[in-house]
């Protein structure tokens, strides 16, 4: 993927994101495996707390998963989170960044989402992706990039 696809997501409260409409500013797209478990929220409340950061910078943050709308409302409301939460329920977004496939855990393979995160310059364009991220640090490295636009 090396530029925003055109693709709809639907927002935590129900209303569709057309992925395009995004271009004209930096964007993150941050792909999570599931709403409300220790890693995925340590990840949304990093982005979260750097959140002002991020609003100086002129750029949105998008948390994706293949939860339910009303699974990512409640996920943000019980965290108090500031990022928006966005459900890619069909897999289309998913399939098109390549981060939906085979994982393992405890010897165990399954089907999964990677946790990926992704940087479109203001054209558009991926400026920086981040692949198999370790949660830790990362929404401050990220927040270095978008400021280094």
């Amino acid at each position: 993927m090396d530029k925003l696809p055109d693709l709809t997501v639907t927002l935590a409260d129900g209303i569709p994101l057309k992925l395009l409409t995004l271009a004209g500013a930096p964007a993150i797209l941050y792909f999570y495996p599931k709403a409300d478990t220790p890693g995925c929220t340590r990840e949304a409340l990093d982005f979260t707390a750097l959140a002002p950061g991020f609003a100086a910078a002129g750029a949105q943050v998008i948390g994706l998963s293949k939860d339910t709308p009303a699974r990512l409302g409640k996920f943000a409301a019980k965290h108090g989170l500031a990022v928006r939460l966005a459900s890619d329920d069909s897999g289309a977004v998913s399939d098109a960044f390549g981060v939906w496939g085979e994982k393992q855990l405890y010897g165990r393979t399954y089907l999964g989402l990677e946790r990926a995160t992704f940087l479109f310059g203001a054209d558009g364009r991926v400026a920086r992706a981040w692949r198999k991220v370790k949660v830790p640090g990362h929404a401050a490295e990220v927040l270095a990039a978008v400021q280094a636009l």
